[in-house]
C-alpha cells in the first residue's frame, strides 16, 4: 500500500475504501485452498456451526438466545464471536450455512463491520456452504419451495458477496434423507458436489468398509449429466471426532501445552487425534479426510475452539515427517477440490438416500407428521407464487418479503417436517398467517385495479376467504349479491370448480361474457358443522364449473334469486339418499364410474368409461398402535399389520346432481370421508376428515387410507420425488444394500410429497396428495397413505415432548385433505396425472366481492397477461421481479415430463419467450441463468469426475452457448427446467 492510500484509511471516512483495497487481488472459492501434502494423509479440519432456523426454540428466540431454559444457544453471538476470532489468525477458516440466521445478523452490522466481513468472503477465510435461507428438508419439500428457499438465500449472498459469496456445495448435514430430485436441483444452481451426515446405517456402514462414501450421483434420468452431482457422507457426523470438542459446554480435554505447568497433554492428545484420522482414512479412497470440527449451535466462543485447533495443528505437523498425517484449515470446497485432484474414478449412485434410520427405528413417521402444517405450507407456497407473478406483471410492489422469509423458514429440517416442538410449529404457523396476510392485501389492490376499465370507477373491494374448506366466508354468507374472481398463475387454460358457503338454495350465475353458469346447491354436512363449530353458521354450498384463460382471471357474478327470477335448468339442489336394502350405490360422470357395495359402505370398483376399464378397488381407513419409541421423527407401530377402523358397515349417503356426484362416508364420529365425481373431471375426489384422533392405546394412533385392488404389482410401486421425477421402490429390497428384515412396515414407507401408484400390463391406479405423507404398498395390490398421526407417550427425539397436537380447541387436531384417485392404462397415465399435479399445486386463487350497481360496464369479468398459451407438457413456474430494477424479471419454465414417460409428451418442446410474454413486455435481452437465478449459466463451470461406469463426467455445454434468436427460442426437454433473466420494457395495458 503505497503512502497516499496509508493516509487514506486514517480517515474516518474512507475506513470502507481502504478495507476494500486490501483485498483487491485476493482470491475466493477453489483459488483460495491451503496447499496439501503429497503422499501423506491430509486432514482438512472444517471449524462450522449447525443453526437450525427452529426446533426447540423459535427462529428469532435462537437468534437471540432467548428462551435458554430449553436449549442455550444465541446465534448472534456465535457470529459476533467468530469473526472477531478469524480476524485473529490469517490462516484460520470458517463456514456458515443459514442464510436466514445470517441476514438478520447482517441487519444489525454497522458498515465497517460489514466491510472486514465482506473481507474475509474474499479471502475465503469466511465461506458459506449450501447457502439456502434455510437447509431444507428432503423429504417433504415440495420442489417449488426448494427453489424458492434456495434462490432467497443465494439472492442474498449475491448481493452482498458477489461471486465470492457463492457455495460450491450443498451442505445438508442434518437432514433426514436425501432425495434424488434435489441432487438434480443442487445440479441444475451449478453445485458441485452435496455432503451429509445421514443416511440408514445398514447403508453408512457398508459405505465404510467399501470405500463408497464418496461418489458420483445420478440425480435424473431425464437431465443426463447436467442432473449429476458428487456426494459425500461424512464418515461419523457433522459434530468433530470423539474427544476433540473445544465449545463452552464440551467437556473433552482442552489441549495443554506448557510443559512447565501441570497437565500437559499434547503427546496423548496428538495421538489420540493421528488414531482416529488414520482409521477414518481406512473408509475412503484418497489421502483426504474432512473432520467437522463443530456442531449444533456452537462457537458462541469461537475463541476457545480456534485456539485449541491452532495448537492441534501446530503440533500434529510437528510429527507429520514419521506419522505422515498432515492438518489444515480447510472448508468442504477445499476438501473437495483435494478429492478432484486426486484424479480418482467413483463409483456411481442411481436411487436415493431414502427412509434413514436403524433397523428399528425408521424415520419414516416424519413424512406425514403435523399434517396440517404440512397443508399450510403448500398454500403458502402457492400464494407466494401468486403474489411474486403478479408483482412483476403489473410492476407494482406487491408486499411478498416477509412471506418469502416465511416459507423458505418453514422448509428447513425441523419445520416442514413436523419434528419441531409444538410451540416453535405454532411460531412457524404465524409467520406464515402473518406472510400470507400482506400478500394477500397486495393481490387484492392488483387484480381491483386490473379489473378496472375505466379510471373513473372505484376498485372494487377484493377480500379473501381463507376457511373456504369448513364452509366460512364472510362475504358470500352476508349478502344476496356477490362476485367470485379466480386468477390463474398457469399458462394455460384452466377449468375447476368451486364451492362457495351461501345461506339460500336459488342463484343466478353470471360467467364471462354474460353467460348464465350452471349450478348445484348442497347442504353444508353436519360433519362440516361438527369441525367449523363457532366458526361458521352458512347453511349451503354453491358449486359451479369456472374457466380461467392462462396467467389470468375470470370473475363470476352470483346473485339469489326471488321466487319470480328463479329459472328452470339452471340450479338444482339435490336429494340426499341412504344406501338402503343393501343395493349397490353408482356415481359417474362421463369419464370414471365409482360402485360401492350396498352392504359394507366401502368403495368396491371403478371404471375408466372411455377406455372401458373396470378395476376392483376397495378403499377404507386403518391405523397402526405407535409404539413407546415413536416419536415425531420414527414410524414403529406395534405389530405388523394395521387395524381397521371400521368395525360394522360405513354409514353411506349418496348425491346425484348436475354438476357433482358424491357419497358420503361415516366410519367413525370422528372419521368421515366425501367422495366426489365432478363434471368431464378424469379423477375421483376423495376428501377425508379425521381426528381428534381418540386416545386408544395410550401410546397413540397412525390413521392411514388403503386402496386394495387385484393388480399384479410384483412388490414395485412408485412415489415421487419433490413432486417431479417418479421413483420405483421394490418392496423389502435396497438396491445398493441388504434390507434387513426388522421393522418392514416402517422399512418400506417412503415419502410421497405428490403422487403414488401401482400398475401392472392393464391398469394403473395414482393417487395424489395436497401436502406430503407417508405412503407403502405392503402387499401387492394395495398402496396406502399416512394421513394423521396422534402420539401419546413423550418417546424423545431431543424434543422431551409428545406429537399430541391438541387443536384450537384443546381436544385434538382435526384435519381434512383430499386424495385425486385416477384409473387408466399405464401408458396413458401420466397425461392425465402430469397436468392435475400442476393443477392441485396452483389451485385458482378466490377473491370475492360485494356486487355493486353496472358491475359488468365498469370492470372487467375476465382477462388473460398472455396471447397465447404453452401445451400440456409446458409450465410456466416461476415469473417475478428480479433485484432492485424493476426492469428485471425472472423466469422459470418447466417440462414436467419425464423422459419415455409418454409417447408425445415426453418429447422437447420449444417456447417463444417474446411471444409468450408479447402483450406484457417488450423483451431487450435474455440471459439464461443458473437454476436458483444468481449466476449467468455461462459463467458456471463445475468439476469434471471419472466415474467406473460412464468414463469422464463432463458437463453438457449445449446450454451455454444457446442463441436465442429474434424471438428468444428456447428448446426444453424432458423434466428440464430453465431459467431466464429478461431485462424488460413494461407495455401499456
Amino acid at each position: 500500500m503505497d503512502h497516499i492510500q496509508h493516509h487514506a484509511c486514517l480517515l474516518s471516512l474512507a475506513v470502507l475504501s481502504c478495507l476494500f483495497m486490501t483485498i483487491e487481488g485476493d482470491a475466493c472459492g477453489y483459488k483460495a485452498c491451503t496447499d496439501t501434502k503429497d503422499g501423506i494423509l491430509n486432514v482438512h479440519l472444517v471449524p462450522h456451526t449447525h443453526d437450525d432456523v427452529g426446533w426447540l426454540k423459535t427462529v428469532d428466540q435462537y437468534f437471540y438466545g432467548a428462551n435458554n431454559s430449553i436449549y442455550h444457544a444465541s446465534v448472534q453471538y456465535i457470529l459476533d464471536s467468530t469473526i472477531l476470532t478469524l480476524n485473529q489468525n490469517p490462516s484460520r477458516k470458517f463456514i456458515y450455512a443459514e442464510v436466514a440466521f445470517f441476514k438478520r445478523w447482517w441487519a444489525e452490522q454497522s458498515a465497517t463491520m460489514k466491510a472486514k466481513v465482506k473481507n474475509l468472503v474474499n479471502q475465503g477465510r469466511l465461506e458459506f456452504a449450501g447457502g439456502g435461507w434455510s437447509q431444507n428438508d428432503e423429504a417433504a419439500t415440495h420442489y417449488v419451495a426448494i427453489i424458492d428457499n434456495m434462490a432467497y438465500g443465494l439472492q442474498f449472498l449475491h448481493e452482498n458477496f458477489g461471486t465470492c459469496g457463492r457455495p460450491h456445495i450443498a451442505w445438508q448435514i442434518d437432514v433426514f434423507g436425501h432425495s434424488k430430485e434435489q441432487a438434480a436441483l443442487f445440479a441444475k444452481m451449478g453445485m458441485d458436489a452435496a455432503f451429509f451426515a445421514r443416511i440408514e446405517d445398514v447403508d453408512h456402514d457398508l459405505r465404510r468398509v467399501e470405500k463408497k462414501l464418496e461418489g458420483v450421483w445420478h440425480g435424473s434420468q431425464s437431465l443426463g449429466s447436467r442432473g449429476d452431482l458428487f456426494f459425500g457422507i461424512f464418515y461419523d457426523h457433522y459434530s468433530p471426532p470423539p474427544g476433540f470438542c473445544f465449545d463452552a459446554f464440551c467437556d473433552d480435554p482442552v489441549i495443554q501445552d506448557d510443559p512447565d505447568l501441570f497437565d500437559y497433554n499434547v503427546d496423548d492428545r496428538v495421538s489420540e487425534f493421528l488414531e482416529f484420522a488414520k482409521k477414518a482414512a481406512n473408509a475412503f479412497q484418497t489421502n483426504h479426510i474432512m473432520m467437522t470440527m463443530g456442531g449444533d449451535f456452537e462457537y458462541e466462543n469461537a475463541n476457545e475452539w480456534f485456539k485449541n485447533l491452532d495448537k492441534l495443528i501446530k503440533y500434529v505437523n510437528q510429527k507429520e515427517e514419521s506419522t505422515k498425517v498432515h492438518a489444515l484449515y480447510s472448508t468442504p470446497a477445499c476438501y473437495l477440490y483435494a478429492l478432484n485432484q486426486a484424479n480418482k474414478t467413483w463409483t456411481t449412485k442411481d436411487d436415493d438416500f431414502m427412509p434413514i434410520g436403524e433397523p428399528n427405528s425408521y424415520w419414516t413417521g416424519f413424512y406425514t407428521s403435523r399434517p396440517a402444517l404440512k397443508l399450510y405450507a403448500r398454500e403458502a407456497s402457492k400464494i407466494l407464487q401468486t403474489c411474486k407473478q403478479l408483482g412483476a406483471l403489473s410492476g407494482v410492489d406487491v408486499n411478498s418479503a416477509f412471506l418469502k422469509d416465511a416459507v423458505s423458514i418453514v422448509q428447513h429440517h425441523d419445520a416442514i417436517t413436523g419434528t419441531e416442538k409444538q410451540h416453535v410449529a405454532d411460531d412457524y404457523a404465524k409467520r406464515l398467517a402473518m406472510g400470507i396476510q400482506q400478500c394477500q392485501i397486495s393481490l387484492s389492490d392488483v387484480i381491483s385495479k386490473l379489473m378496472l376499465k375505466t379510471k373513473t370507477a372505484p376498485a372494487p373491494k377484493l377480500e379473501f376467504c381463507n376457511y373456504l374448506n369448513i364452509s366460512v366466508c364472510a362475504t358470500t354468507q352476508s349478502t344476496d349479491a356477490f362476485s367470485v374472481t379466480a386468477y390463474n398463475t398457469l399458462a394455460c387454460e384452466v377449468r375447476d370448480y368451486v364451492r362457495i358457503p351461501v345461506n339460500g338454495t336459488q342463484f343466478t350465475v353470471m360467467g364471462p361474457g354474460n353467460k348464465n353458469i350452471q349450478y348445484q346447491v348442497m347442504e353444508v354436512t353436519s360433519e362440516t358443522k361438527r369441525v367449523r363449530r363457532d366458526k361458521g353458521s352458512t347453511t349451503h354450498e354453491l358449486i359451479f364449473p369456472i374457466t380461467i384463460p392462462s396467467v389470468g382471471f375470470s370473475s363470476y357474478l352470483v346473485t339469489a334469486q326471488t321466487t319470480k327470477q328463479r329459472s328452470k335448468g339452471d340450479g338444482s339442489v339435490p336429494a340426499i339418499h341412504k344406501a338402503e336394502n343393501s343395493n349397490d350405490v353408482t356415481i359417474k360422470n362421463d369419464n370414471l364410474m365409482l360402485l360401492f357395495d350396498g352392504g359394507t359402505g366401502l368403495l368396491k370398483s371403478m371404471t375408466n368409461i372411455p377406455d372401458n376399464l373396470t378395476l376392483e378397488v376397495q378403499q377404507s381407513f386403518y391405523w397402526y398402535n405407535s409404539s413407546e419409541g415413536s416419536n415425531p421423527y420414527q414410524f414403529r407401530p406395534l405389530g405388523v399389520k394395521a387395524i381397521p377402523l371400521l368395525n360394522k358397515n360405513v354409514n353411506l349417503t349418496y348425491i346425484q346432481g348436475n354438476i357433482v356426484e358424491e357419497v358420503h362416508q361415516q366410519f367413525t364420529p370422528w372419521l368421515s370421508q366425501v367422495i366426489r365425481l365432478h363434471k368431464d373431471q378424469k379423477h375421483a375426489e376423495f376428501e377425508w376428515t379425521v381426528g381428534p384422533v381418540p386416545d386408544k392405546s395410550g401410546l397413540g394412533m397412525e390413521i392411514i387410507t388403503r386402496f386394495e385392488t387385484p393388480l399384479k404389482s410384483d412388490k414395485l410401486f412408485y412415489t415421487d420425488a419433490n413432486g417431479r421425477q417418479m421413483i420405483q421402490r421394490r418392496r423389502n429390497h435396497r438396491d445398493t444394500y441388504p434390507l434387513p428384515m426388522i421393522n418392514l412396515v416402517a422399512a418400506n414407507y417412503f415419502p410421497v410429497n405428490s403422487r403414488i401408484y401401482i400398475k401392472d400390463d392393464e391398469a394403473q391406479l395414482t393417487v395424489l396428495t395436497d401436502r406430503s405423507q407417508g405412503g407403502s404398498s405392503l402387499v401387492d395390490g394395495a398402496l396406502e397413505l399416512m394421513i394423521h398421526r396422534r402420539l401419546l407417550h413423550n418417546s424423545g427425539g431431543g424434543l422431551n415432548e409428545a406429537l399430541n397436537e391438541t387443536g384450537q380447541y384443546g381436544d385434538g387436531l382435526i384435519v381434512r385433505g383430499k386424495h385425486y384417485v385416477i384409473l387408466e392404462k399405464p401408458g396413458k397415465s401420466a397425461k392425465v396425472h402430469r397436468p392435475l399435479g400442476l393443477q392441485v399445486f396452483a389451485k385458482p386463487t378466490l377473491l370475492f366481492s360485494h356486487l355493486v350497481p353496472d358491475w359488468r360496464s365498469k370492470y372487467y369479468t375476465k382477462y388473460s397477461y398472455l396471447n397465447t398459451s404453452l401445451p400440456i407438457n409446458g409450465h410456466l413456474l416461476t415469473l417475478e421481479q428480479w433485484g432492485q430494477d424493476k426492469n428485471n424479471v425472472l423466469l422459470r419454465l418447466e417440462h414436467p415430463f419425464e423422459v419415455n414417460e409418454d409417447q408425445t409428451l415426453s418429447k422437447a418442446i420449444k417456447v417463444s419467450l417474446k411471444k409468450l410474454l408479447a402483450s406484457v413486455f417488450e423483451i431487450s435481452d435474455v440471459q439464461e441463468m443458473t437454476l436458483d437465478g444468481n449466476l449467468p449459466i455461462s459463467q458456471s463451470t463445475r468439476l469434471q469426475w471419472n466415474t467406473k461406469t460412464e468414463g469422464q463426467f463432463k458437463e453438457d455445454l449445449r446450454y451455454k452457448t444457446t442463441s436465442y434468436g429474434k424471438q428468444a427460442d428456447v428448446t426444453l426437454g424432458p423434466m428440464d427446467i430453465q431459467t431466464f433473466l429478461l431485462s424488460v420494457k413494461p407495455r401499456k395495458p
